[in-house]
């Protein structure tokens, strides 16, 4: 039974690499990200809501989405061995 894991085992798996010094934690914590909800509702066109559905994400989480994406996915790319083609 020691090696299940426990419903608040993942408090202490998370806390590992805040202890490292997560780089996007301390992105969070040095970027306002509410800095460019201006610029983004200046640029971003969102379509009319007359005809109902569901309410559109905020625009700054989608912004924050896709500044904390980019550096997991060099990391990715980085750890994926390129295919050598066969001769």
């Amino acid at each position: 039974m020691k090696d299940h894991v426990g419903f608040f085992d993942l408090e202490e798996r998370y806390a590992a690499p805040s202890q490292a010094g997560d780089p996007l934690e301390r992105l969070v914590q040095v970027v306002d990200f509410e800095v460019f909800r201006h610029q983004l509702r200046a640029t971003l066109r969102r379509s009319e809501r007359d005809q109902g559905g569901r309410p559109p994400y905020d625009l700054v989480l989608m912004f924050r989405i896709l500044v904390l994406q980019e550096p997991l996915s060099r990391q990715h790319l980085l750890r994926t061995p390129v295919a050598q083609p066969k001769i």
